[in-house]
């Protein structure tokens, strides 16, 4: 940060500059699933399966490489990244043999998360706690001479806040933070973060680039190809009802009627976008502990054909969430990351591909992706 509070003109990068990821719920699945798998495929263990910013579109685009990335965060909770590791294991999340050999890695990474908030009965006011997480934020970077700190939001989804809300929810206090520590934002979740006036006005002026909201791994992916497809072939859809059954942390907090409405808000989206209209037919969420890390969805499409023929499809997506996210986060983190290297602010469209709801663009998912490498191409000439 200048002086005057400001965010400072980005760093450059450089042959060994290394770059900073900061997760918001850093012992949770997701980011835990991402230092393991960063780790093992920095090492050559595994393959970077799911990750887009490994094939070859993105080559010469001047990503910091897995190998610099520096993990850090904020969570409540106080299970040890290693022990987390092992538990993924034990769900069948991790594969046997990963924990114990990237232990040291995850041990780096744990060394560095501080405690979150506001915490049960915490004492601090909104600024104060927005202060305290920035002084984590500049000092992980200064502690560890990182070129830059992108800041990714994966905690479990939030309830909207209240029309009346005097304070603001946790989401946005851990974004206001990566404003005022000039940091590069990613909402991976449906919670409010950057996404109130005062919030995204300050990380436009403090130039800085940020993306969200919602991260696109499964229903909603299968929507976004499938939607684009009725449309294409004029077959009107009159009715689109979904069903999801999950467990874990975020089965837990999306059992909140308030928290499921948040996350269907950006699955409804992109049907009414590429559409034209809201179909029949609502999503429903399920708690079901005992399936952990697991999700289960399914969707029924009821559409015309020809003659007034009515017709159905069904489709099934069964798939571990963790899994799924850790490899985009991942992208993301690189791909902002390298946006702040070469100057770029405000809010990054071209990375709709990732979200359910995302800043802008268009919502089928091969017009996402042309935009995506349109992108690439944008970040390889700013080289």
């Amino acid at each position: 940060m200048n002086n005057d509070g400001t965010a400072s003109e980005p760093q450059t990068g450089g042959p060994t500059a290394r770059t900073g990821v900061w997760f918001v719920g850093a012992r949770g699945s997701v980011a835990t699933t991402a230092v393991a798998g960063c780790a093992a495929v920095a090492a050559a263990l595994h393959p970077p399966t799911g990750m887009v910013t490994e094939t070859p579109p993105f080559d010469g685009t001047g990503l910091p490489p897995l190998t610099s990335l520096v993990f850090g965060g904020h969570d409540t909770t106080h299970c040890p990244l290693p022990k987390r590791a092992e538990h993924l294991t034990e769900a069948g999340v991790l594969p046997h043999g990963l924990a114990p050999a990237v232990r040291a890695e995850l041990q780096a990474a744990d060394e560095e998360i501080r405690p979150g908030g506001p915490l049960p009965n915490d004492p601090r006011s909104d600024e104060q706690l927005i202060t305290d997480f920035a002084a984590d934020l500049t000092t992980f970077r200064e502690r560890n001479a990182l070129a830059r700190v992108v800041v990714v939001n994966v905690s479990s989804t939030e309830p909207l806040p209240a029309p009346d809300a005097v304070r603001l929810p946790p989401s946005s206090l851990y974004a206001a933070a990566a404003v005022r520590a000039g940091c590069p934002y990613v909402n991976f979740t449906p919670s409010t973060g950057l996404r109130t006036p005062a919030l995204t006005k300050a990380a436009a002026t403090g130039g800085l680039p940020h993306a969200g909201r919602d991260g696109k791994t499964g229903q909603t992916l299968l929507r976004a190809v499938l939607a684009p497809m009725f449309v294409q072939r004029a077959l009107p859809v009159r009715a689109w009802s979904g069903t999801n059954l999950l467990g874990g942390g975020d089965g837990a907090a999306l059992a909140d009627p308030g928290a499921a409405a948040a996350k269907n808000a950006g699955k409804e989206r992109v049907l009414a976008e590429t559409l034209g209209h809201t179909p029949q037919g609502e999503v429903h969420i399920d708690d079901v502990p005992v399936l952990g890390d697991w999700k289960t969805a399914w969707d029924h499409i009821a559409f015309d054909g020809f003659l007034g023929t009515r017709m159905i499809l069904q489709t099934i997506w069964q798939g571990c969430d963790s899994a799924l996210a850790a490899p985009l986060v991942l992208d993301l983190a690189r791909l902002v990351a390298r946006a702040h290297e070469a100057g770029l602010s405000g809010p990054l469209p071209e990375l709709g591909f990732y979200f359910k709801d995302p800043d802008a663009g268009p919502a089928g998912l091969s017009e996402q992706f042309t935009a995506l490498l349109s992108f690439a191409d944008r970040l390889r000439e700013a080289q």
